[in-house]
């Protein structure tokens, strides 16, 4: 049984397909990597997925054999999914801490922030989630404060926190320096060996290229390719739609 599995999956937005007809699985302990085109449906996809703020128009997503489209984004983050966005999605007045710490509690009942109760269980988790991505010594800054690195990060932590058997990268190296993003490469690297199933969009095809066990490139919704790396980029399609772009 495959981990995550795609069947005919379709996003309209109006008479405009975001997504057409998709399919595609990944298995547990893949890093299944994700490119194509501005506008081809990668961070659409996610958001079908996670249902975080859509769900698909039509289709089936199957995680670990049950069906998990259109359920609450809490409850597919409980059942082993969680994700991180192209543009940091953190709580800016509070803490680096504080910020992971909320995201162990995600979906609880929609329980405010402000009236959580936190077992010491749960800081343990947010110290521990803290070290795998290397910021327990930032622990105490204010998240908004922090570099676009550290935020990127923070939001790697706050989904490892729910200690999910998958976790969604969106452009997880987009606007870093190569050393910082020799650094989101072995964290990567890292929770992937630890047993973590890794699904990740990045336009930087080196980085894709060198993290990826096989790569799916989408254009206009539709996917084109699909397979390990060095096939897919000698694919006459993708050369054409995307590999010519770059």
């Amino acid at each position: 049984m495959h981990l995550l599995e795609v069947e005919k999956l379709n996003k309209n937005f109006g008479n405009l397909p975001a997504i057409y007809n998709l399919d595609f699985k990944v298995d547990e302990g893949e890093i299944f990597g994700i490119a194509g085109p501005n506008g081809a449906g990668k961070t659409t996809l996610f958001n079908i997925i996670t249902n975080i703020p859509y769900p698909p128009t039509s289709g089936s997503i199957f995680f670990e054999g049950k069906r998990i489209e259109g359920r609450h984004p809490h409850q597919i983050c409980r059942m082993g999914i969680a994700r991180t966005f192209q543009i940091p999605e953190i709580i800016s007045s509070e803490t680096t801490f504080r910020n992971v710490i909320i995201g162990k509690c995600f979906g609880l009942g929609g329980v405010k922030p402000s009236l959580f109760r936190f077992s010491e269980s749960d800081f343990q988790a947010s110290l521990e989630a803290l070290d795998q991505v290397g910021l327990r010594e930032k622990k105490d800054v204010i998240a908004g404060n922090l570099s676009l690195f550290d935020k990127k990060r923070l939001m790697m932590a706050s989904a490892l926190v729910t200690r999910p058997r998958v976790i969604m990268l969106d452009e997880p190296v987009a606007g870093l320096n190569p050393v910082e993003s020799r650094q989101i490469i072995e964290i990567i690297r890292r929770i992937n060996k630890e047993g973590i199933t890794v699904i990740m969009i990045e336009h930087i095809m080196k980085v894709l290229m060198g993290l990826s066990h096989r790569i799916m490139i989408l254009n206009y919704g539709e996917k084109i390719a699909e397979g390990i790396p060095e096939e897919v980029v000698k694919n006459p399609d993708v050369i054409k739609s995307y590999l010519g772009q770059q």
